[in-house]
């Protein structure tokens, strides 16, 4: 005796072939294609971070250098990437008034920087940042603050290629009086404006906002 059980799909219903039909191959090329997304995005991220993890190193580094006295400046980093500013100390210009020569007090501290930096280098951009004074200037060199401080960036930034930097990996720009840091009304503020910053841009992630 056969059994029948009520509302049963029939085994020759439309709808009963239609769900073992395969998925069509536009669904599998998709799915693919979102696995390989995710597998992306994964390995980024964890680039991303790692990447992250050498500028705090550095920055550390920098700072711990500044605190024991072997340099005066500041370490900041923000989303943009990693800035260490150098700060003149005493009568020990980085420059003579009105030139780009580098004096022998920068370069010692560009020497103490440039393990970091050319490690730095192989996975970002440097900016050597030149600022001045708002001391006027007007020599046969230099017509303006603007080229002064430009000139004195690229004073840096051939030193650091000298040392090993690839010249590809760092460039040069001034500033002139145009960013200061402190009112120009007193001598010792007109110092602190004087200064060079090395701004390391960092172009995957975001860094920690952390300042010293």
């Amino acid at each position: 005796m056969a059994i029948k059980v009520k509302n049963m799909i029939p085994e020759d219903d439309p709808r009963v072939s239609q769900i073992g039909h395969p998925a069509p191959p536009w669904m599998v090329n998709y799915a693919d294609l979102m696995t390989e997304m995710v597998c992306f995005f994964i390995i980024l991220y964890a680039l991303s971070a790692a990447l992250n993890k050498n500028v705090q190193n550095a920055a550390q580094q920098v700072k711990e250098m500044m605190e024991k006295g072997e340099m005066a400046g500041q370490v900041e980093i923000n989303k943009e990437g990693l800035k260490i500013t150098l700060e003149e100390q005493g009568n020990m210009p980085f420059f003579e008034s009105g030139k780009a020569d580098l004096t022998q007090e920068i370069i010692d501290n560009i020497e103490k920087l440039v393990p970091t930096l050319k490690k730095l280098s192989e996975d970002y951009e440097i900016i050597v940042e030149g600022h001045t004074d708002n001391v006027p200037i007007y020599t046969q060199q230099f017509a303006s603050n603007w080229e002064l401080s430009t000139a004195r960036a690229t004073a840096v930034v051939r030193y650091l290629v000298e040392k090993g930097i690839k010249p590809q990996k760092v460039s040069a720009i001034g500033y002139g009086e145009f960013r200061p840091v402190a009112n120009n009304d007193t001598p010792e503020n007109r110092q602190k404006n004087r200064r060079v910053v090395f701004f390391v841009k960092t172009t995957t992630g975001k860094v920690k906002n952390e300042k010293t």
